[in-house]
């Protein structure tokens, strides 16, 4: 296990008043790849700190800098914005690893939940005109991506906003509904489609390590087996892994075996 180094709020752009910061957990060692980390909270919650001591600077490390992210939430964050915004960061990241003492020729996406539905979007659209956004100071630079790791995400929007009539009146809102500005979303239609990971499933997509708990209640696993089908469908790789018991952001996906397991695969894809 390697010592890490934190470097906080480190800006990447301004958009609309918001300004997109990073903080960076960086193994000492020389050159490390790097990951993206994208925190979850439904597309309206949560912070680039969320996991910074279970999860993040344990994942580091292993071995592999782990650039945590924040990005736009709803309702200024809604459909495609926090895309645009993640694809400023991988950017910015090839422009300025470096700098930052990191290796930028490979570079992989990391998400919990809502971060995992944005990291599979930004490994799956590489140069897609309406997902790349204008966002920061880097557009010369590519957005491709070469790994990504999806934590307990959804992949089919209506899908799993879907309510019983029961339920429609008891529980709030579908998270998807704050994330497309819809009132509802569980009805599908061309826009939650297009704006769900199965609707961009290709053979040309990065290698994917999914992870999803067979007790989660909130997304369920049934969401990651699809898009594992799908990859595999097409001739892409992808590893599934069910864990056993574990809820939605359940302690057991920041055990040592679990994080050890992520990190092997983002070594594995981002080491020359």
């Amino acid at each position: 296990m390697n010592d890490v180094q934190v470097q906080s709020n480190l800006r990447v752009a301004e958009v609309d008043g918001f300004e997109i910061a990073v903080d960076l957990y960086r193994p000492d060692i020389d050159n490390p790849p790097a990951v993206i980390y994208l925190h979850g909270g439904g597309w309206q919650l949560g912070d680039k700190k969320d996991g910074a001591d279970d999860r993040l600077a344990r994942l580091a490390s292993y071995g592999i800098a782990v650039v945590s992210a924040n990005y736009r939430l709803a309702p200024q964050g809604s459909y495609p914005n926090p895309i645009h915004d993640v694809k400023a960061v991988v950017r910015w990241l090839r422009a300025h690893g470096a700098e930052l003492g990191v290796s930028t020729d490979r570079i992989g996406v990391w998400g919990a939940s809502a971060g995992a539905y944005l990291a599979t979007m930004v490994g799956l659209t590489p140069g897609d005109d309406e997902l790349e956004g204008v966002v920061g100071d880097d557009l010369d630079q590519s957005s491709r991506v070469d790994a990504v790791v999806h934590w307990f995400g959804p992949s089919d929007l209506a899908a799993n906003a879907g309510r019983s009539w029961i339920e429609s009146h008891l529980l709030p809102p579908p998270f998807e509904n704050a994330l497309l500005g819809e009132n509802e979303v569980s009805a599908p239609s061309d826009t939650s489609w297009n704006a769900s990971p199965l609707s961009r499933v290709t053979s040309l997509a990065p290698p994917f390590l999914i992870a999803h708990g067979d007790r989660d209640r909130i997304t369920l696993s049934s969401q990651s087996h699809a898009l594992h089908d799908a990859l595999v469908s097409t001739g892409a790789r992808s590893t599934l892994l069910v864990l056993g018991g574990a809820g939605h952001e359940g302690p057991e996906f920041d055990q040592h075996d679990h994080l050890g397991i992520t990190a092997a695969f983002l070594s594995a894809h981002l080491r020359g």
